[in-house]
């Protein structure tokens, strides 16, 4: 499909990505992203969403009137990034071609879901900032690219509540864009605070793989408990980080826990477990990330 220097300008959904030296960023991938917002937009709006499995749902709320509730209806389209329905901006470059074509495009409400998360998720996550009083305080465990600090701080933020978001992650450069995505969004060192590291039932030491391109791959697992021989083993062979491993205690610092997202790569149930009676104690809300049937079943 071509495209000559005239055609992006002339259509107002391809506008936003026209950047100011008269160049289209990407514009077929752009072109098949409009298409797909498009067909969104279509089934919110005549109920079609409903057909999906991602609208199959139970919950003693209504997570469809929250999403509305604190969507941004205010936001704008800010190149090179895709804004969501809470006005978060995100960089598509950090996710390895997940979002090709999605830079200046604005998302529409993530029903039935999104990119990123379903209804339930979404509703389940933006309830405990509807409760938060005050000061919205959170901690993701295995925070990525600080993606649910991020949208939640920013719907906190919205409410006009103070934020105290904390975030713990083993890779280091998905680490590093998290310290990034929430510049982006204008949190500054007061809001957040973001660690490198394995989130652990009590301090340790944990061994993290080093991954060649972290961009494709979310999903990578740490060694915990490692023996001295592996220690040594990795620091000699630089195949594993040597990461500490850090408990709900000492990230949380004694103050209650609006929210508790924990997303830790088929390590959940062991997590809870360990950590149950903490959890007890500090959090208010917890929303898990599950990785297999069998885990949600241990779970529930």
């Amino acid at each position: 499909m071509a495209f000559d220097n005239d055609f992006a300008p002339r259509i107002p959904r391809l506008r936003k990505v026209w950047d100011e030296g008269g160049e289209v960023i990407d514009p077929e991938a752009v072109l098949q992203h409009e298409i797909r917002t498009l067909k969104e937009e279509i089934a919110i709006k005549h109920g079609q969403w409903r057909l999906s499995p991602l609208a199959h749902y139970d919950a003693s709320f209504d997570p469809l009137e929250l999403i509305r509730k604190f969507e941004n209806k205010d936001r704008t389209s800010h190149p090179p990034y895709l804004t969501n329905f809470l006005g978060v901006r995100i960089d598509p470059d950090m996710f390895g071609g997940i979002l090709a074509g999605a830079k200046g495009t604005v998302e529409p409400l993530p029903i039935p879901g999104n990119w990123h998360a379903d209804i339930a998720e979404w509703g389940a996550a933006l309830l405990a900032v509807d409760e938060a009083q005050g000061v919205f305080r959170m901690v993701e465990l295995g925070c990525g690219w600080a993606c649910w600090l991020v949208n939640l701080g920013s719907a906190a933020r919205g409410r006009g509540l103070s934020v105290e978001l904390i975030g713990i992650e083993a890779d280091g450069q998905h680490l590093s864009t998290a310290f990034a995505t929430m510049a982006i969004n204008g949190f500054g060192p007061g809001d957040f605070q973001l660690t490198r590291g394995v989130a652990a039932p009590y301090n340790g030491k944990a061994l993290f793989p080093n991954v060649d391109r972290p961009a494709e791959f979310w999903d990578t697992s740490p060694i915990f408990d490692p023996t001295d021989e592996q220690i040594r083993a990795a620091a000699q062979t630089r195949s594993h980080d040597i990461l500490p491993a850090i408990p709900l205690t000492d990230l949380c610092k004694g103050k209650p826990i609006d929210l508790l997202h924990v997303d830790i790569q088929g390590r959940e149930v062991d997590f809870v477990e360990q950590n149950f009676e903490e959890i007890r104690r500090f959090v208010k809300r917890l929303l898990i990330g599950t990785h297999s049937r069998p885990i949600e079943g241990r779970l529930m």
